[in-house]
């Protein structure tokens, strides 16, 4: 049994219905919005859900289920003015499409800066919602994922109204 925590402190796991390859993600949440999405192999910490984490549990859901294609939760991500620029681009990507890193780069005005732009979306701790995983090599390969190339595929996959079976 869970018990309800203050927002500053809330922590609950989700795992996508009819996904089993996509595996379990864990849900943080501090009093300013949602601080980290991240795949994980095991719930290691016991669940303190709070009212936000309950919201993006609900909006993950939608978006499983294909009734959702943008998030609207308050976010919190933890990182550098750059790496911040980069995840605010990203969450520009619409569901269903692709963007290159050098034209992430391009948008932020950061000529060159694709090797920039791949480093801070390696770093994104709001894995989904931030949607790092439409971004890929200029020549189209599905390059980079912290959460692995399978589940960027799969991902890609879901968005583009395919069923995926497994993770490669």
């Amino acid at each position: 049994m869970t018990t309800e925590a203050s927002p500053h402190d809330a922590l609950d796991y989700y795992r996508p219905p009819h996904a089993d390859a996509l595996g379990l993600i864990r849900v943080r949440a501090d009093d300013e919005g949602i601080t980290e999405v991240e795949f994980v192999a095991t719930e290691d910490e016991a669940p303190r859900p709070s009212a936000l984490t309950a919201r993006a549990r609900q909006q993950f859901d939608e978006y499983f289920s294909g009734t959702r294609q943008a998030f609207d939760l308050p976010l919190a991500p933890q990182g550098t003015d750059f790496q911040r620029r980069v995840w605010d681009a990203l969450a520009t990507i619409p569901f269903g499409e692709t963007r290159s890193y050098a034209e992430i780069a391009e948008q932020l005005r950061c000529k060159g800066g694709q090797r920039a732009v791949g480093a801070a979306n390696g770093k994104n701790p709001i894995a989904i919602v931030v949607p790092c995983h439409r971004v890929i090599g200029s020549d189209g390969r599905l390059t980079g994922y912290a959460g692995g190339i399978g589940r960027k595929q799969w991902l890609l996959a879901h968005e583009a109204g395919e069923i995926p079976l497994l993770l490669e």
